[in-house]
């Protein structure tokens, strides 16, 4: 393979075999690992995410991937979070009355979706703002949620005239919640493009792209 080199973070998730078919589907170099020089030495970092917040976290943890993380978005280098993998990016997220502190690159609780169907299960559009990069040429496309909590506010304050704002992408399910987000090196959906078929193909595309 001569694609971009694209490390897929592996701590216990459950999708991880299936977000790295689709990868390399698009042409990346794809590596599944937590070894740290396969982290912090590839082009473009995945942590994938299903399940509970709290438990993702706590796997998060086990294999320093905080630390990680968070090396890599202050060297401008890019992650991508999928899923569960974007709601711990957020301050906090609360399942259950119980309340998990997340990693706090944004600000925002992730909750129970307000919606009489839940899970959240399917295929949905998404309202993609014009400048965002990885729903480049498929803004009019539906992707495939799983996903019964998310974040249903945005309160991102830019204090500084020169920092480009996040490009926040929404879709709704009873209620809008957080599609996506990208903000520089830091990237995330809930949906999962793995499992959305052309549609999501193209955005890892976009997102692999921007490696090289």
């Amino acid at each position: 393979m001569t694609g971009a080199r694209v490390t897929v973070l592996d701590y216990g998730s459950g999708n991880v075999r299936s977000v790295v078919r689709a990868l390399e589907h698009v042409g990346a170099e794809v590596t599944l690992s937590s070894r740290a020089a396969d982290v912090m030495d590839a082009a473009g970092l995945v942590v994938p995410g299903v399940g509970a917040f709290a438990a993702v976290m706590d796997g998060l943890k086990k294999v320093d991937a905080l630390r990680m993380i968070g090396r890599r978005v202050a060297g401008n280098r890019p992650v991508l979070g999928i899923c569960v993998g974007l709601q711990v990016l957020f301050e906090d997220g609360v399942e259950h009355g119980v309340r998990t502190q997340g990693m706090g690159e944004w600000p925002g609780t992730v909750e129970r979706l307000q919606a009489d169907v839940v899970p959240h299960m399917g295929w949905n559009t998404v309202q993609a703002p014009a400048d965002s990069a990885l729903f480049d040429g498929i803004r009019d496309e539906r992707f495939y949620f799983v996903h019964s909590y998310g974040v249903q506010r945005w309160d991102f304050d830019v204090t500084q005239e020169q920092m480009r704002p996040p490009a926040v992408t929404w879709s709704e399910h009873g209620g809008p919640f957080i599609a996506a987000v990208e903000n520089g090196p830091l990237c995330a959906t809930q949906f999962h493009p793995e499992k959305s078929s052309e549609a999501g193909a193209q955005l890892l595309r976009n997102w692999t792209a921007g490696l090289r």
